[in-house]
């Protein structure tokens, strides 16, 4: 990594409050060219905490930009961080309308040209998109990584219509100990407790709305761009990672957005793509964004639209792991989405692969192997060896291959099934077999029966009649080597990132009128390339030790036929700032299920936060639990608060919510 210690433009920095037209304040933090004169802005828009959480990012990229002549400004969302107001739910018409108006007076200062950008990952990549729909005036460009145009299919809450058992309930537990946090008194002043109590006496448990809708319905229609893409008028550089779950948001947008668009996929995790994080090799993402900035916010010409539409890592094949440092590849172009040079490629069940298996019924316990759904670079993010989960699955292979095979692009399999009960789900995984065993996962794909014929209603399976479903897997690009067999894995059960119905399936699949599609690309090679990273100088923060636990670890009881997997998902432990402010945090999720039994799932979560400076003491702790009966969701939550040993507010909440779809 190289850090750059001197810029064009000296940099100063300034906090300021931002005001709504309802009298909300949102705090700020603004690098910008000490000169004072007018240049572009660039917008990062979080509920994350810019004073603790985001803080070593943040000063990775913000003063970066500043430094090549732009106002970077990070803003925390109402409710969150040191921002005034109360924060209900994520992408609220209060978030968008919020980033519209903080846009607008951006715009307005006498510091910016009048041209603003925006930019995030995660969140901040999400209500980017959502806010350029909205098409603020001087909003002109948008750097999006690891997001989403469609929150109700490609988001932590379900995918292919079925509940994601190992983040809906983790991610909801996350948000309840996150909303909780106090504002800091050395920015707010001595109405910090007032401004905390206020929050504390308004959150809830989100699970419990986005549990609420099992279907594609208007919640989640707004804020999904896939609604509209035609609402983008804003350019657009989307930016995904293969060890990510929303990277088939960037082949999305490069497809339907009329606004000019380039895309960019990686080997990356959940994690912006300079900062070195597993798997590699990382970027230099700072300087490709400041090419998109410089063209579309000041009228540079820096060829930012003779790049391909679309530029991926093609993976190289790799035994099985949890952690790469780097993933073997190559980079490859294509300057249409769908592309020319990528083919679709038809295997039989009965022809090309063979099985011994058409029925299918696999253990609850069917995807202890799954990995992480958001891998951030830990050790134990990724899946491992396949080949357990393959002996739960019924699996059919390809003969050794006599050539190589690259495939870019969403694979489908399409199944002609029974299935003996109304509810059941599928998962499809595509694995590449080497010569000594050994599987490695390629992608995964589900579908929760009930909604095969559309997300917005739920059509129970008629028991015994056959029908044909297609189950859609997540875009990949990988090379298949000679030798090596090309598997998909067929399962009813993928537990915790699905979560089960409430009675076991059998399927019986018909092997000759069911088939694995794969996008097979061919195509001249040309020459792509990135610079090497590089960032502003770290934020000098100390880091405490952390307990010595391991991140993932599964735990089988024989007798009782139990499986549990216990995680601790490692966000960074102890850190202090140069400020003085301890930021402590532990957390660890853990999910339950007997082999034999779908209605003994558990997914709970539990948090613990400590804010510390001087003799001020601030802390959180938040537990979620989420089970289920046959007919309905059992919610359980507490959320415990206290300020220098003494409890704030203490609360406790149980929601029941009927099964419709999930």
């Amino acid at each position: 990594m190289k850090y750059r210690e001197h810029f064009d433009r000296e940099v100063a920095v300034e906090e300021r409050w931002i005001p709504m037209r309802d009298g909300t304040r949102l705090h700020a933090r603004i690098w910008r060219p000490a000169d004072g004169e007018p240049v572009p802005a660039l917008l990062e828009y979080l509920p994350y905490r810019k004073g603790d959480w985001t803080a070593p990012r943040d000063a990775q990229r913000h003063p970066y930009y500043a430094g090549h002549g732009y106002a970077s400004v990070r803003v925390d969302l109402r409710g969150s961080g040191n921002s005034e107001g109360v924060m209900l739910d994520e992408y609220t018409e209060t978030e968008l309308s919020d980033g519209v108006e903080v846009i607008e007076w951006l715009a307005d200062q006498p510091w910016c040209t009048g041209k603003v950008g925006m930019f995030g990952i995660s969140w901040g990549g999400f209500n980017s998109l959502q806010i350029a729909a909205l098409r603020p005036e001087p909003l002109k460009a948008v750097v999006t990584v690891c997001s989403t145009d469609d929150r109700y299919d490609n988001d932590v809450h379900y995918t292919g219509g079925a509940v994601l058992g190992i983040d809906m309930a983790a991610w909801a537990g996350t948000m309840l100990a996150f909303t909780a946090r106090p504002p800091d008194p050395a920015v707010v002043g001595d109405d910090w407790s007032k401004m905390w109590r206020e929050r504390l006496e308004s959150v809830a448990p989100f699970l419990h709305t986005w549990l609420a809708h099992q279907e594609r319905d208007g919640y989640w229609r707004h804020g999904s761009i896939c609604e509209d893409y035609s609402a983008v008028q804003a350019a657009v550089l989307a930016v995904g990672g293969w060890a990510d779950p929303y990277r088939d948001t960037v082949f999305r947008l490069a497809e339907h957005l009329s606004a000019p668009v380039r895309g960019i996929v990686g080997p990356w995790s959940h994690q912006y793509p300079d900062r070195g994080l597993p798997p590699g090799p990382a970027i230099g993402f700072l300087q490709e964004t400041l090419r998109w900035w410089d063209h579309w916010l000041k009228g540079a010409d820096t060829g930012v639209l003779d790049e391909p539409l679309l530029r991926s890592w093609m993976q190289e094949p790799a035994a099985p792991s949890t952690f790469y440092t780097e993933r073997p590849g190559r980079w490859v172009g294509d300057d249409a989405w769908p592309s020319p040079s990528v083919r679709p490629t038809r295997y039989g069940f009965d022809a090309e692969l063979t099985g011994s298996q058409v029925v299918v019924s696999s253990p609850e316990h069917t995807g202890i192997d799954a990995g992480r759904f958001f891998p951030f670079g830990n050790r134990s993010d990724l899946p491992p060896d396949q080949r357990e989960e393959d002996g739960r699955s019924a699996c059919f292979d390809s003969a050794p291959l006599a050539e190589r095979v690259e495939i870019l692009g969403r694979p489908c399999v399409s199944l002609r099934m029974s299935c003996d009960v109304e509810r059941a789900n599928i998962t499809v995984r595509l694995c590449d077999v080497a010569p000594d065993g050994s599987s490695t996962l390629v992608t995964r794909g589900v579908l929760n029966l009930l909604t095969r014929n559309g997300r917005e209603r739920a059509e129970p399976w008629p028991p015994g009649e056959v029908e044909a479903v297609t189950v859609d897997l997540s875009a990949i690009a990988y090379a298949f080597p000679p030798g090596h067999r090309i598997r998909v894995a067929v399962s009813t059960a993928y537990f915790p990132w699905v979560w089960p119905h409430g009675e076991r399936a059998t399927v019986e699949l018909d092997l000759a009128a069911s088939a694995l599609v794969l996008p097979v690309r061919s195509a001249p090679e040309r020459a792509i390339a990135f610079a090497e990273p590089e960032h502003a100088p770290p934020l000098e923060v100390r880091t405490g030790s952390a307990p010595q636990r391991p991140e993932r670890v599964v735990r089988r009881d024989v007798a009782g036929r139990e499986w549990v997997l216990e995680v601790d998902p490692n966000y960074g432990g102890s850190r202090t700032f140069p400020d003085g402010l301890t930021y402590t945090e532990s957390a660890t999720e853990t999910y339950r299920i007997r082999e034999d039994d779908p209605l003994s799932a558990t997914a709970t979560s539990q948090w613990t936060i400590r804010l510390q400076r001087d003799d001020w003491l601030a802390e959180v702790n938040a537990t979620t639990e989420l089970r289920a009966t046959g007919e309905e969701y059992i919610v359980d939550s507490r959320l415990d608060t206290s300020s220098g040993g003494e409890e704030v507010v203490s609360r406790s909440w149980r929601q029941r919510i009927p099964r419709t779809s999930a």
